[in-house]
Formats: structure tokens, sequence, C-alpha cells
């Protein structure tokens, strides 16, 4: 139980200072390390977008130690320097995992920043994947508190939740004490923003980058007396009051009972996961009733408001706002068929390609308010004025342990080989099996 006169920042700094890693069960460090592989397999994928070159430009351009590696590339930064570039690539393709309580995106937040420390710190694989649980943990629940009403009023949860998930998990990492962790929640939370307005540019990617490098910094600064406020979540003032959330005593009393980690959803699509539900149903549709493109009079998809305000483009016109496009993610699939749906179908080319444009055309999406999470229904009408309709919730369709194993190392392999070669990404692969076991993280780093 937690002891309700302590202030809500204070039990969480509490929690990751404190947590035994006996406490946590050898199951949840499973999931973290298959949260791992798919993060470096989506961050390999990524190392070669054009905003991952416009990083490596700015951070040679600030100059700096060399601390870090980035990923997919020769290069070594700084260790804030290699949490913004890594996180932001690994989120550039929109193919990383999800947490619906967190209501965004987690993993992008934590391991770049994490990985980067650890190679410079020389920590232990359970060392990071400790660190790893409980800034997920702690993130969590301080999203629980935020509530759906931060997300809905424009706020990207990746970017606000992310910097505090990070603080924690690094604060942990390097081993602060309670004050201490608590300035480093303070300091990242003043500084936690990001909008979902530039959901297909750049930016978003660089939210995640961001949140990750906040992080760093934050516990950096506090494990050298840097202050802040005490209570950056509770205050008067503080974040969750500013972001219309409020203390959740319920999901703080999860602390230590639950991991989260055994959540988080994968993804099997390049694209924006309020994307998914409409895709799957649609495939299983077609596939259910045999149905061909060239039946199809009208695609109705029924969704909430939450997954509208996340895929809110009706049209897109460049790779980057296709993913945010429902219309556009559920032709390409129908069209070009499931196998088709990773990054190479989120091209300018793809996106405008005048079939696929007519396709959409097909395609409406209205809000249900009886759905409240990503979930979706759709209503297909055949030129024979024949309906068929079919429904799916990717957020809890979640694969159990094993089936995620080797569904995330087959994702792995199909990512990370075309970047760094077959000899490398085997090597990767089965060192990750026993990444729990390593002495020094950098011995990861050392292979790409």
């Amino acid at each position: 139980m937690t002891n309700k006169a302590i202030g809500m920042t204070k039990k969480l700094a509490e929690f990751i200072v404190t947590t035994n890693v006996s406490d946590i069960p050898d199951s949840v460090f499973t999931h973290a390390g298959i949260a791992f592989m798919d993060w470096l397999g989506v961050a390999l994928a990524g190392s070669d977008d054009p905003l991952v070159e416009k990083l490596l430009q700015y951070a040679e351009f600030l100059g700096g130690k060399e601390q870090a590696a980035i990923i997919g590339h020769p290069d070594k930064k700084t260790v804030v320097q290699a949490a913004l570039i890594n996180g932001a690539a690994s989120h550039a393709l929109d193919y990383d995992d999800s947490l619906a309580a967190f209501f965004g995106h987690p993993t992008v937040t934590l391991f770049p920043g994490l990985l980067a420390l650890s190679e410079l710190e020389h920590k232990s694989g359970r060392e990071f994947l400790t660190a790893y649980i409980i800034g997920l943990k702690v993130g969590t629940v301080i999203a629980g508190s935020a509530g759906y009403d931060h997300y809905m009023s424009g706020y990207h949860a990746t970017s606000t939740m992310g910097s505090l998930a990070s603080a924690s998990a690094c604060s942990r990492l390097l081993g602060l004490d309670v004050k201490e962790t608590v300035y480093a929640l303070g300091i990242a939370g003043t500084q936690a923003a990001g909008l979902k307005e530039v959901f297909g540019t750049m930016c978003k990617p660089f939210h995640a980058g961001r949140a990750s490098e906040i992080g760093v910094s934050a516990a950096i600064l506090a494990k050298n007396g840097f202050t802040s406020a005490e209570d950056i979540l509770e205050g008067n003032n503080g974040l969750l009051p500013v972001l219309k959330g409020s203390v959740n005593e319920t999901i703080m009393e999860t602390l230590g009972q639950t991991w989260a980690v055994e959540d988080l959803a994968q993804k099997y699509h390049a694209s924006c996961h309020a994307t998914h539900s409409p895709i799957e149903a649609a495939l299983s549709a077609f596939e259910k009733n045999n149905l061909s493109v060239s039946q199809i009079k009208s695609i109705r998809v029924y969704i909430s408001k939450l997954a509208l305000s996340a895929a809110f483009r009706t049209d897109a016109n460049t790779g980057l706002e296709g993913k945010f496009c429902i219309p556009y993610c559920m032709t390409n699939a129908l069209l070009r068929g499931k196998e088709m749906t990773g990054p190479q179908a989120f091209t300018d080319e793809k996106v405008r390609d005048p079939q696929i444009r007519k396709f959409m055309g097909r395609i409406s999406t209205i809000q249900d308010d009886a759905y409240l999470g990503f979930e979706a229904r759709v209503e297909i009408e055949t030129e024979a004025d024949n309906t068929y309709s079919a429904f799916s919730d990717i957020l809890n369709e979640i694969p159990g342990l094993e089936d995620k194993k080797m569904k995330i190392a087959d994702k792995f392999t199909d990512l990370a080989t075309p970047v760094i070669g077959q000899q490398k990404t085997l090597k990767i692969s089965d060192a990750l099996t026993n990444l729990i076991d390593f002495k020094e993280m950098n011995m990861l780093t050392k292979i790409f």
C-alpha cells in the first residue's frame, strides 16, 4: 500500500529508487527483452530516414564528446545527442510499440537514453532492463493520472509522458537517491511538451527523441544537485492540473503489483496504431467472405473520437501523412496485400498512386461514441448491395508470450538485415536471447 500522506511525485521517486530487482518477475524481464529487440529493429530500419541525417548534422554543428553509439551509423555522439537521434530514428517509421494505458509509444522514449547511458557508464543488461521496466511503469502511472482529456486536448503523450518515463528510468540507472529523483522528475516535468498537430511531419518522431533526451539530461543534472519543484505532478501549478488530470490513487496502488510491459502492443503495420484495427477488420471481412476489390461500392469505418484524433488525416499526399490516414492504410492493405503494410508502403510515390487514390474515395470514417479506444468496426457494401461487417480491437488482441517472441524475431530479421547484413543480424539476434546476462551493454553496441 502507498502512503497517501506523501505526494505523488515523492511516492514515485521512492518506487524508482527502492524497488528491488527480485521484486520483478522473470516473465516481466522476458517481455522487456522482446520490447528491446522490437525497438532495436525499428531503430535500425529508421536509421537512414532523412530526419536522422538532419539530426546528425545538428549534432555535428553542436559538437561534443564521443560518448554513445548512433544506431546504424559509425558515429558516436554525446549521450544526450544519441538519445535524441536514436529516439527519433526508432519512431521515424511509426513501427514501434504502443501502450493503451500510456496513450502513446513508451518504448521509443526509454531505450534510447538508457542505451546511451549504459554504454557510457558500463551498465549491465540486468540494470538496463530493470531501469526500463521501472521507467515504463512510472510513465504509465503518470499517464493514467493525466488521463484521456490530456490526450484529447491536443498533447502528444509520447512526448509529455515520455519525458517523465525517461527521467524515471535514467534516474534508476544512474542510482539517484529519492531527493535527486524528485528533482529529475521536476526537471523533466517542466519541459514536458508536444502537440499532435505535427503528426505526419518530422516533428512527431522528434518528440520521441526529445523525450528521451530530456530524461537523460534531467537525471544527469539532478545527480549533480540541480533543483526543481518537489511536487511537479500534483502541485497547484504542476503537470497534472495543467494537463487536465489529477492524481489517480487507484492506479498508484498498482505500483509494484503490475508492470505494464506485458500489455505492450507491438506493431505489424508501419503506421499509426489507430489505423491497425480498421486494417485488420477489413482484411478479416475480405477473407471471411471471399471478397475482391472490384466488388466494393463503399466501406464505412466506425471508430472512436480518440482514434480519429490520432489518425486524423482523411487524405494523404506524402508517405508520412499516409501513416495517419485510415483510408490510405486500408486501401494499401486491400489492394497490395497484408504483406505490404511495412515501411515500403509509406513513400510519396506509393501514396500518390492513382489507383490507390481512386479507391480511397470509397472509404469513410465515422465517429462512434460507443468506442473509447482504438477498436474499429467496418461495414463493406458491395455493388450487389450486400453488406458485410467485421470488428477488430488490436490493442486487446496481443499475442501470447511465445507467439510474440517468434513474431518479433521475424520482424527484427526483416528490418535489420537490409541495414547491417545477415551476419550481423544473426549475431545480434542470438546475443539478445541472453540480454539480461550481459555484463556490459556496450558488448551490444560494439556489434552494430
